[in-house]
């Protein structure tokens, strides 16, 4: 990336996109998502073995959180860095892997302005997570920016039409989203990918698969699991009255029910995602 385009970066930032980041950011932070994650550990480690990274690989995890793949990837002897906008969710990270006596880097940083030099990584992936920034362009040229020439990109992005896509525009049907921000869930559908994707990369793959989201109590509990510990619901719930706040955990335990494959008093939902791959241009 050019001086230039590091100049033209630093001047998009309106105080209005300012204002939007520090909202994104307090979003992030709410709730208890290092907790959250510990149910979608078996998906997310199966994400990870799906990709086969070597040790020795120089691996960023964009928006990883409290370390769900960079940890697991590390202790296989990937030379990991990860990066996430949250504060508490990276000293989560590092708590977790000192006291696992895993050799991690983890960084508080901005997946539309990742602090690394160009071609730093040998892999750059995104679980679930680069796709929440609100300016796409930036995000997508960071993740090739920072990738080698011959490494690989790997995203994982909710679709719009799966469980969690659904979720999503729930929530915003109870609390409109902000007008500067493009859907999220953008990156889950294929063409916007490929555009997106498409300066920089070549051999793009999108692969569509569905994620296991199980949890130990029915349905209504896990919309209130879902508005106790994860970020975007945590303060949706939070900016409503408490009539508002009854009718989103509704509608939010009706869509479980609804896409719930377990026959007891648990839950078991299959949400799709896109797996996008990619590898950079020389």
């Amino acid at each position: 990336m050019s001086a230039t385009t590091e100049i033209d970066r630093t001047t998009e930032m309106t105080p209005e996109m300012q204002a939007l980041k520090t909202k994104l950011k307090a979003t992030w932070m709410s709730g208890d998502y290092g907790h959250f994650a510990t149910y979608l550990a078996p998906g997310a480690l199966d994400f990870l073995a799906g990709l086969s990274i070597p040790p020795g690989t120089r691996m960023l995890d964009v928006a990883c959180g409290a370390g769900q793949i960079a940890i697991p990837a590390a202790k296989a002897g990937v030379q990991v860095t990860g990066v996430d906008i949250a504060a508490n969710l990276i000293e989560q990270a590092r708590a977790r892997a000192a006291a696992e006596g895993i050799n991690a880097q983890f960084d508080e940083g901005d997946a539309e302005a990742l602090p690394y030099p160009d071609g730093a990584f040998d892999v750059v992936v995104s679980l679930i997570g680069a796709m929440f920034a609100p300016r796409p362009e930036l995000v997508a040229a960071e993740l090739i920016r920072v990738c080698r020439p011959g490494g690989r990109i790997v995203m994982a992005n909710w679709t719009p039409e799966g469980h969690v896509g659904q979720m999503f525009k729930i929530i915003g049907k109870h609390v409109p989203p902000p007008a500067l921000m493009p859907s999220p869930l953008k990156w889950g559908d294929e063409a916007t990918v490929r555009e997106r994707l498409s300066n920089g990369t070549t051999g793009l793959t999108v692969t569509r698969r569905t994620y296991p989201m199980t949890y130990p109590f029915p349905p209504k509990a896990v919309a209130d699991f879902f508005c106790t510990y994860y970020g975007p619901t945590v303060r949706a719930k939070a900016a409503l009255d408490p009539a508002g706040q009854d009718a989103l955990l509704g509608d939010l335990a009706q869509l479980w029910q609804a896409n719930n494959r377990a026959q007891d008093d648990t839950t078991h939902v299959e949400a799709e995602y896109i797996e996008v791959s990619a590898t950079r241009a020389g």
